[in-house]
């Protein structure tokens, strides 16, 4: 079975994910452009460091050439935001990412970016998917598509570009005067060497681990999360360092660390960047969060007097809504955002010069800005945790929960219900339950916040009591 999620497709390397259904969606994508072309030139095809992925994307570039579609092929593994950088800088028709993202070593996936450079929206993806076996995929082999003029290896130019345009984007200015101490884990994936590269020349000294490919990414899984990030939190209370930072396997997403190793989820990251925007920048528009994000981002946009949007997990209806409104920066709880006046996709290694460029504009310490935030806005502690979650029961969670939903949580008033995407309760007291199952692997995801973590880890357990009762 072959379905795109809230980014992409994806499955296990020799089961789902073979080559041969890679050529079967290349070809589906490939009827795709064919049918709805925008853009000039070449479609770009990136790859990040996973096990066989060049391969992969050699084959969707053998089958987008054997349907005389130009390809632009990376000469190396790279970010993901690269890739959409590149699309809507060159004005490509779109563009085709080999990458599971943060997913286990033995995923790999697909990800198509739409000629705006970012996530296409289900429209788009849903008639990619009915195109899936309606022709036998075209090949033309790689060598002989080289020589016909089909397809291009991309040169050293896409990763100049792409890093001249994070420059332009950042206050220089404020990072060549500061003197801060980064430490970056870009634990073995495709974000390595990014943020060292744009911040040459600058008075900020940047360390990293994990550095260089690992198809097995030294056995933890790429995704920048705390139970993840234990090396990360060992080394940088050994050092003398100012902030910590964590990019995950294919660099769309942002993990942060205080000098003391604590970790700083991404929910903080977007209402630290939020306010950098507002009260530095002195930029102006709207806020967009999914339903799994935090309060803390309603307060920021009632202080501020800003529109506040809520979308479904999924990046794709962030990007969505940064085409349509004036979005001055828009996340998701699982650490990819996006941000005004760049491109309608997520970027961690952006993210992470920015949380830079906050702390040299301010010249103060991440932890000092922490503190200042939960004075003036509240306590705000965040889980997720993932279960396995029976097939029987999947189908009729949603219908009880919506039927008989709980009144009181943890003795606190249920004011708000909402189920366009899972089923999440809202306290009186601002904390909230979400059960969400997800899109992408066949779990329950049970999300909460609460003013302390003792309480997110009551509202998680009798999330769980609830889901197994129905």
């Amino acid at each position: 079975m072959i379905k795109f999620g809230t980014d992409g497709w994806r499955g296990i390397i020799g089961g789902d994910f073979t080559f041969n259904n890679v050529r079967i969606v290349a070809q589906a994508i490939s009827d795709y452009l064919k049918s709805d072309r925008k853009g000039r030139g070449h479609v770009l095809v990136g790859y990040d460091s996973r096990f066989l992925s060049k391969n992969f994307a050699e084959a969707v570039a053998e089958v987008l050439a054997g349907n005389r579609i130009k390809v632009m092929m990376c000469a190396g593994p790279v970010p993901t935001p690269l890739v959409s950088f590149t699309i809507r800088d060159m004005k490509l028709p779109g563009g085709v990412m080999v990458t599971a993202s943060h997913n286990p070593p033995i995923f790999n996936g697909i990800k198509f970016k739409a000629h705006f450079g970012g996530s296409p929206d289900e429209k788009i993806t849903d008639r990619i998917e009915r195109y899936l076996l309606k022709n036998i995929p075209k090949i033309i082999p790689k060598d002989e598509g080289i020589r016909k003029g089909l397809i291009d290896i991309a040169d050293e130019n896409i990763v100049i570009k792409y890093c001249n345009g994070l420059r332009s984007y950042l206050n220089m200015k404020s990072l060549r005067k500061s003197h801060l101490k980064v430490l970056v884990d870009t634990m073995y994936g495709t974000g390595d060497g990014y943020i060292q590269r744009v911040l040459k020349g600058t008075n900020c000294k940047v360390y990293a681990i994990h550095q260089g490919y690992d198809v097995l990414f030294g056995g933890v899984n790429p995704e920048p999360i705390a139970k993840n990030l234990t090396s990360l939190s060992e080394v940088i209370q050994k050092g003398d360092y100012d902030i910590g930072l964590a990019i995950d396997g294919d660099g769309d997403r942002i993990g942060a660390m205080t000098p003391q190793g604590k970790f700083i989820n991404p929910h903080k990251i977007l209402s630290l960047l939020l306010l950098h925007f507002i009260e530095d920048r002195k930029w102006k528009g709207a806020v967009a969060k999914t339903i799994s994000s935090t309060f803390l981002i309603d307060k920021i946009a009632s202080k501020y007097s800003i529109k506040l949007y809520e979308t479904p997990v999924g990046f794709k209806h962030i990007a969505d809504l940064m085409r349509r409104e004036d979005i001055l920066i828009g996340g998701e709880e699982s650490g990819g955002l996006g941000f005004k006046g760049y491109t309608y996709e997520r970027d961690g290694i952006l993210s992470g010069l920015l949380l830079i460029e906050m702390m040299a504009v301010r010249k103060t310490g991440v932890l000092e800005i922490l503190n200042d935030v939960e004075k003036e806005f509240g306590r705000f502690c965040y889980d997720r945790e993932d279960i396995e979650y029976p097939d029987e029961l999947k189908k009729k969670m949603g219908r009880v929960l919506k039927k008989n939903p709980p009144r009181k949580l943890l003795d606190k008033k249920v004011i708000e219900f909402k189920s366009y995407d899972g089923i999440k309760f809202i306290c009186e007291d601002e904390s909230w339950l979400l059960l969400r199952l997800s899109g992408t692997e066949p779990i329950l995801r049970i999300y909460a916040e609460a003013n302390s973590e003792e309480k997110v880890l009551k509202l998680i357990k009798a999330g769980k009591k609830m889901a197994f009762a129905v």
